[in-house]
């Protein structure tokens, strides 16, 4: 008979101790311990939800919280929000609609505390938050089509005026990257708390200028998007003429000689929505030798102070008048001028119709010859994408 070492009960014990682990098994337990529970899947989440019939409907699983609210501001008759309903899943919902075709911002306040919807990669960035992004279809001009695309690419700079590393966006016309002629330019800048990521996502620029190109309803342009805020926190008219330097004095220069793009005032464009038209009179009146069309979405000449209204009326159209009238004056610089145009909603509350109307007259009694239109809506992305609609158009014709 064939003798084992006597010592053979603890090798053998860790022979099974090393089998038992390799094939996921646990030593023996201690007394008192307790399986460690696996963490129960959550359900299957569908967020947003667009309808047939344009209804949509978010969803967010948060079964600890206590309230959630849907912020959407984009969406008319949801500024101050709209309550979730909880179901026994710990889902929220709420269904809103039907919707205007067009993008729309979103977040949610859970139990006060903002995040954006987690099930939805969509996302649009303002100049402090990042929203989730929500597209609802049925508007020809701007849906993604089988036509030709351009490029909308994210620039990086040196603000010398401003010390500071900024960001563009550029949008290239289909056919740019053949590296073949040259192109007129389109300054587009985007309102106040927005970013230049404001005007390519929830303002759909790309996509209304590919549509208008393949049409032939516009001409191939590019298509720059400052960042118009030069702050985190909003500096009022600091921050206005920041960027009236910047934009002088690096995005021009940048633009004429990083792209094919023609240099001269035939074939060099501005428009702006909000702060962003503000910030185009500044810009474009003083240097009207330099732009042939200017556009101004739901702006006028207006007072800003941090953390109020902007400040309206007869006041500040009188004090910047008083102070550009060199310029005001300069009727052979205007006189080439092709295309100054206004337009504003008649339910605006940022921007009165007022306001409008007095800048144009203030201008227009200086020989300038402004066109100011008015649309349904108020201060809204609903109008301000057909407002480019009907601006570009008018453009290098």
């Amino acid at each position: 008979m064939k003798k084992y070492p006597r010592n053979i009960a603890p090798i053998l014990l860790a022979v099974i101790w090393i089998v038992a682990s390799l094939f996921g098994q646990s030593g023996p337990s201690a007394p008192g311990d307790q399986p460690i529970p696996r963490p129960s899947t959550p359900p299957r989440v569908t967020s947003p939800q667009v309808n047939e019939d344009r209804r949509v409907t978010f969803r967010l699983f948060a079964p600890e919280a206590k309230a959630v609210n849907l912020m959407a501001p984009d969406i008319p008759g949801n500024e101050r929000g709209s309550p979730l309903t909880k179901d026994d899943n710990g889902i929220w919902m709420v269904t809103l609609g039907p919707l205007e075709p067009g993008a729309y911002r979103y977040n949610f306040a859970a139990d006060k505390t903002a995040v954006i919807d987690p099930r939805n990669p969509s996302v649009s960035e303002s100049n402090n938050t990042v929203w989730s992004l929500i597209y609802v279809p049925g508007e020809d001009f701007m849906e993604l089509k089988d036509v030709p695309h351009g490029g909308m690419s994210s620039v990086q700079y040196y603000s010398k005026a401003l010390g500071k590393w900024r960001r563009m966006h550029v949008y290239t016309p289909p056919g740019y990257e053949l590296g073949q002629g040259k192109y007129p330019v389109l300054y587009l800048i985007h309102g106040g708390d927005d970013s230049d990521d404001s005007w390519p996502t929830v303002g759909r620029a790309g996509f209304i200028m590919d549509n208008l190109v393949a049409s032939q309803k516009a001409k191939p342009m590019i298509v720059v998007m400052p960042a118009g805020q030069t702050s985190r926190t909003g500096g009022g008219m600091a921050e206005v003429h920041d960027f009236v330097r910047d934009f002088l004095g690096d995005i021009v220069p940048y633009v004429d000689t990083h792209y094919r793009a023609y240099a001269d005032r035939a074939h060099r464009a501005i428009a702006g929505l909000s702060l962003g038209g503000l910030q185009t009179l500044y810009i474009a009146i003083p240097q009207v030798e330099k732009f042939d069309y200017i556009g101004i979405f739901s702006s006028a000449l207006v007072d800003l102070v941090p953390g109020r209204a902007p400040q309206g009326g007869a006041a500040p159209v009188a004090a910047w008048e008083a102070k550009h009238l060199p310029e005001l004056d300069n009727h052979s610089a205007q006189g080439d001028l092709k295309l100054l145009w206004f337009k504003t909603g008649v339910d605006d509350h940022n921007v009165s119709i007022s306001s409008s109307e007095a800048t144009v007259d203030m201008l227009n009694k200086h020989g300038f010859k402004a066109v100011f239109q008015q649309s349904t809506g108020g201060h809204t992305w609903l109008n301000w994408r057909m407002y480019l609609r009907e601006f570009a158009p008018q453009l290098f014709q």
